[in-house]
This record gives C-alpha cells, sequence and structure tokens, in this order.
C-alpha cells in the first residue's frame, strides 16, 4: 500500500533572494524543486502539492492597482485564485517533465481550492499576513501614507505590506482531492492557503479579503486527508533554535510539546518560522502521523533522517 504525503512548499522557494521573479526565474526554480518531489515519487509516494504565493499575490495586487484606471481590479480573494492558476500551471509542467525524465508515467493536475473563514474572525481587524515584495523602510511608510498600507518588518529583510489573515476553517475541495489521489494521480491544491471564502446561511459562497496562510491550511487539509507524511519546505534544511546567534542550534528531532516550549519563548518569528512550527504542531494533535520541516534540496535526506527537523506527539 503506497503512503501518501502533502508538501507544502512556499511561494519564495519559486521566487528566491535577489531574483526579479521573471517567469524564466520562476519556472527555473519549480523544476528545481519538482525535481526533489518527482525522486519521492519514483520512490512509491503518492503527493500532493500545496503552495505558498506570498510574492506573486502581492506582485498581482500591484498590477492591479497601477492598471486600475483602464481595466477591472482584482480583490485579494481574486488575486489568490490566479496565482493559484500561474503557480500551479508551473509547477505541473515542471512535475510532468521532471517525472519523465525518470521514466515515470503520471498525470499531473491542478485543483482550483477554496477555503471556507469565519467572517466574524479577529484577523480581519489586524492585519498580519506578508504579501507582495520587500521595501525600505522610506517606501514603505510613502505607502502607508499614500495607499493606506498597513505595513511590518518582515524577519529582518525589510518592510512588506501586511493583510489580514482568518484562521482556516474548512477546505471546500477535500472530497474532491481524495477521489483524485485515489486515481494516483500527483494533485496541486490549496494555492496560496485556499481562495478566502465565506460560506452564508442561504448556501451561497463569496470571496473576502483576505490570505490564509499556506501551512495552516495545508495542515487542515493534511489532517482531512489523513496523509502519512506532513512536510513544510522552506528556505532553511532545518529548523533552528537562538537562529543566527552564536549559540544557534538545530533541532533534528521534536516532539510537539518542545516545540511549543521553543514557539512560546520566542524562538520563532510570525513571519518567518512561526507559522510553519504552528502548523506541524497542529497536525500532529490532530491525529496526523509525522512531520518533516525542511528545503526542497535536502528532501532525499530528509526522507532517510539525514537532514531536516522530523516532529512526532
Amino acid at each position: 500500500m503506497a503512503y501518501t504525503a502533502l508538501i507544502a512548499i512556499g511561494g519564495n522557494s519559486l521566487i528566491r533572494a535577489g531574483e526579479r521573479g521573471t517567469i524564466e526565474e520562476q519556472l527555473a526554480n519549480a523544476h528545481a524543486t519538482a525535481k526533489s518531489i518527482a525522486q519521492m515519487i519514483k520512490m512509491g509516494w503518492r503527493v500532493v502539492i500545496t503552495h505558498g504565493n506570498g510574492p506573486q499575490a502581492g506582485a498581482a495586487l500591484i498590477r492591479s492597482e497601477r492598471a486600475a484606471g483602464e481595466v477591472y481590479t482584482h480583490t485579494l480573494d481574486m488575486c489568490v485564485a490566479t496565482t493559484q492558476s500561474e503557480i500551479g500551471y508551473m509547477l505541473q509542467i515542471a512535475m510532468e517533465h521532471e517525472l519523465s525524465l525518470l521514466g515515470l508515467d503520471k498525470f499531473v493536475t491542478v485543483v482550483p481550492t477554496m477555503v471556507a473563514v469565519d467572517p466574524n474572525d479577529p484577523a480581519f481587524q489586524k492585519p498580519t499576513k506578508p504579501i507582495g515584495p520587500f521595501y525600505s523602510k522610506e517606501v514603505a511608510q510613502e505607502k502607508k501614507e499614500k495607499l493606506g498600507w498597513d505595513i511590518v518588518e518582515d524577519a529582518a529583510r525589510g518592510y512588506r505590506r501586511v493583510v489580514p489573515s482568518p484562521e482556516p476553517m474548512e477546505v471546500l475541495q477535500l472530497e474532491v482531492i481524495k477521489k483524485i489521489i485515489d486515481l494516483d494521480i500527483i494533485t496541486i491544491a490549496l494555492g496560496g492557503g485556499g481562495i478566502p471564502v465565506v460560506k452564508r446561511k442561504d448556501g451561497s459562497i463569496v470571496g473576502c479579503e483576505a490570505v490564509i496562510d499556506k501551512d495552516r491550511s495545508s495542515a487542515l487539509l493534511a489532517n482531512g486527508l489523513n496523509v502519512d507524511l506532513f512536510i513544510i519546505s522552506t528556505d532553511a534544511d532545518q529548523v533552528y533554535v537562538n537562529y543566527k546567534k552564536p549559540d544557534m542550534k538545530g533541532l533534528r528531532y521534536a516532539t510537539t510539546q518542545e516545540l511549543q516550549k521553543y514557539y512560546d519563548e520566542g524562538h520563532f518569528p510570525a513571519g518567518s518560522m512561526g507559522p510553519k512550527v504552528e502548523s506541524v504542531i497542529r497536525f500532529i494533535k490532530n491525529g496526523g502521523k509525522k512531520a518533516i520541516i525542511t528545503s526542497f534540496e535536502c528532501l532525499m535526506d530528509a526522507l532517510e533522517e539525514k537532514a531536516g527537523t522530523h516532529i512526532s506527539n
């Protein structure tokens, strides 16, 4: 019986530090990511891929705002929807190519995915989710004054716009994704944390101005699919405490209790490792078996427990 893994890759894995984020750059990075995942599939794993979209959604929003005088604008939920297709397309063609190089004849599909949120979630009153490019302090202040943006400093890399990030409550395409997995089709879903929607009492669905954290919604989907392994791929090879300090220490193995202790001590900032650690803790506490946090370059070594941070109950 094949084991199933959900792999959550960051939007920044397609746009690396120092890159402009051109389509050529993103496609090259998509192939590098897909190569590692394809090797995992060759080992016999069934795989569901989710991805972030922070830089891409921010770019889509900027394009919408700057062209507002000539074409219709996009709301945040529409920006998430369009980037699901954009990034899903790049990952799909990259996965199909890398699988073919390994002699694997596999179907890959992209599932536009909606996630229900609570319209009364307090996150709508306190934006925290970074999107878009990094700005200098001066430029960020100008954006705040002229456009009314909420701005925060993000992991000492600069300043970014933040938007509401409500808690994910339900992945609306869960049953569809289950059926696709049963057909042994590689599934790319839940892009950008899912399109944020509200379910009305009359059964209708309406989008809302928010961006859902992809690690939190990925944990929700991973539990819903009852996967054997939840992997969060990030730009770090493993989780560190006292990060970038003289006494920095990597964690190869950790229980949810140990991670929670470090989280409560403030080792994992909200703009970087915080949501990832929080999400694997949720996954395990809600019945998940095992989780790994690592970079895609270390994925194969992580599967052999030679790299990454391995989290269990």
